[in-house]
């Protein structure tokens, strides 16, 4: 840093958003070739293009920050309130889904029988594997704090426990929300009930997958000495995401699964 007279990062022209954007796109038109056509082959490039643009994208932000120096507190800062603009989107991005429920159960139409759940449709238990799942992931937003508290604390070892303890319960929810989606009464066709059910639990699962996997690079990243008890806002922005995907599924609970049935 010692070239420039300000605390700014002035970045390097990347191709990674641009190969982003391409792959997401790709794996839009992969699934309409999938549910269409039963064709895996433009889904299965597009998450190969996806998986690697990931790769090199963090490799490059992890060789910014931690060995180059590029993130000051000045940086830091402005990556803080991204994160919150972002966080804030994914809000309005789920209001949007609660918003289609709401519209539909609050005053259900003659053509759903006037009643809600619709008749014909069998809600599933929410005292069962929903129940189960609420659970998992109010203690991983527990392990997850100990985790923070732990790499504040310069304690490295129960740091590393914590997170992987995390980790261990946000995979644990993919599987039961996977067998639950498996031996579900009802489909995603099946009326407004059936879309609303499945877009909106089906989004969170994506982003409990997403924030896993956010989770594995940073314990990949502690295991190498990346983070400091002052200096770990990629671990920070993780648990942030963690806590915001723990809040929406106590909505979705107490909306979908227990008022919902």
């Amino acid at each position: 840093m010692t070239h420039q007279t300000h605390s700014y990062h002035m970045v390097n022209p990347s191709p990674w958003p641009l190969t982003g954007a391409l792959s997401a796109l790709l794996m839009t038109s992969g699934l309409v070739m999938w549910f269409h056509f039963d064709s895996l082959i433009l889904l299965s490039l597009s998450l190969l293009t996806n998986t690697l643009t990931m790769y090199q994208w963090w490799r490059d932000i992890i060789r910014e920050s931690t060995f180059q120096g590029h993130h000051t507190p000045t940086v830091q800062k402005g990556l803080r309130y991204g994160m919150i603009l972002f966080i804030l989107s994914e809000v309005l991005f789920f209001t949007g889904f609660f918003w289609a429920f709401y519209h539909s159960s609050l005053a259900p139409t003659p053509e759903l029988g006037g009643s809600w759940p619709p008749v014909g449709i069998q809600p599933l238990n929410p005292l069962e594997v929903p129940l189960l799942n609420t659970s998992v992931l109010l203690a991983s937003g527990v392990t997850i704090t100990w985790a923070h508290h732990s790499l504040m604390e310069g304690n490295r070892k129960q740091m590393l426990q914590a997170l992987s303890i995390t980790i261990a319960l946000g995979l644990y929810f993919t599987l039961l929300q996977a067998s639950e989606y498996y031996e579900a009464p009802f489909t995603i066709s099946d009326g407004v009930y059936g879309s609303t059910f499945f877009v909106a639990t089906g989004f969170h699962g994506l982003h409990v997958i997403i924030g896993t996997t956010f989770l594995i690079i940073c314990f990949m990243r502690q295991m190498k000495f990346h983070f400091t008890s002052t200096h770990h806002f990629g671990f920070e922005a993780a648990a942030w995401y963690w806590h915001f995907v723990d809040v929406v599924w106590l909505f979705l609970y107490v909306s979908i699964y227990w008022w919902g049935s």
